[in-house]
């Protein structure tokens, strides 16, 4: 174990690198930590995590997976080519891939195998990567969770992740070069992000990138009932009435701008 800033690392091998996945569109899952230090205090990820160190001080520990691209060297000889979902579970940019580059590394072994790749983050270190990225172009695309475009809300529901303009320019210049790029708005949260502001601005960010927008209401939670979490008081504004609204604004204003709109991921978990 090491310490890394505000959070604790700690390192782990394992057998196999990609797994099956049910998602939408996606075959294979790829995730070089388990934990995320952004600590996104809605993240059903923790609800998906075995790891009892991580899953019980969420957003505090992070752990990597350090011979991830060494077993997914062998794995890429024998499995079918298909889609693979970096960062389906946590984030693949997280501040420790500055150090680790686990992402990086797993990231070329992919694409020199020919397999497709489909990254979510929040971060825009992958702007790190883009030469890669750009001359794999084919075979990538890139998308971004951006709940909100308000500095304070983003500090209030995502305190560790990068502001969402840092996202909105990386998402920019994405596509400007040429990549595919699609933005993830979710999840949607009563008298947070529900918004008609909200939902304007994201729907124009879409539009100038060419970008295909995924939204998605909150998912409640066990976690969030409680009391002391600090949705409680949003988690019973979530209901059929309210959904049903919230997606009839978005895709008015996607039919407005002409941008192409679908619901977010069927398996409740988003970064």
């Amino acid at each position: 174990m090491v310490n890394f800033r505000s959070f604790r690392i700690y390192m782990t091998s394992v057998k196999t690198a990609l797994s099956e996945t049910g998602l939408p569109d996606i075959k294979y899952a790829l995730n070089p930590y388990i934990g995320c230090s952004h600590g996104c205090i809605y993240c059903y990820a923790r609800l998906y995590t075995r790891d009892k160190r991580v899953s019980e001080n969420w957003g505090n520990v992070v752990v990597i997976k350090y011979n991830l691209p060494q077993v997914l060297e062998r794995e890429v000889n024998s499995r079918i080519r298909g889609v693979v979902g970096v960062g389906t579970i946590t984030d693949p940019y997280q501040p420790v891939e500055v150090y680790y580059k686990v992402t990086l590394k797993s990231l070329r072994v992919l694409l020199k195998a020919g397999f497709p790749i489909s990254i979510q983050t929040k971060n825009p270190l992958i702007l790190r990567d883009v030469e890669l990225l750009v001359k794999y172009r084919e075979l990538v695309d890139v998308g971004f969770t951006i709940t909100t475009l308000s500095y304070e809300k983003a500090r209030f529901i995502e305190p560790n992740a990068p502001p969402p303009r840092s996202r909105l320019e990386a998402v920019k210049r994405l596509s400007n070069m040429g990549l595919k790029t699609w933005i993830f708005y979710g999840p949607i949260i009563p008298s947070l992000n529900d918004d008609n502001e909200t939902i304007m601005q994201i729907v124009k960010l879409a539009a100038e990138t060419n970008s295909t927008l995924y939204y998605d209401p909150l998912h409640v939670k066990s976690f969030m009932k409680t009391q002391s979490h600090t949705l409680y008081r949003h988690v019973f504004k979530v209901t059929r009435e309210w959904r049903a609204s919230i997606e009839s604004n978005i895709l008015e204003k996607c039919s407005e701008y002409g941008v192409k709109c679908k619901p977010g991921f069927t398996g409740d978990i988003a970064l």
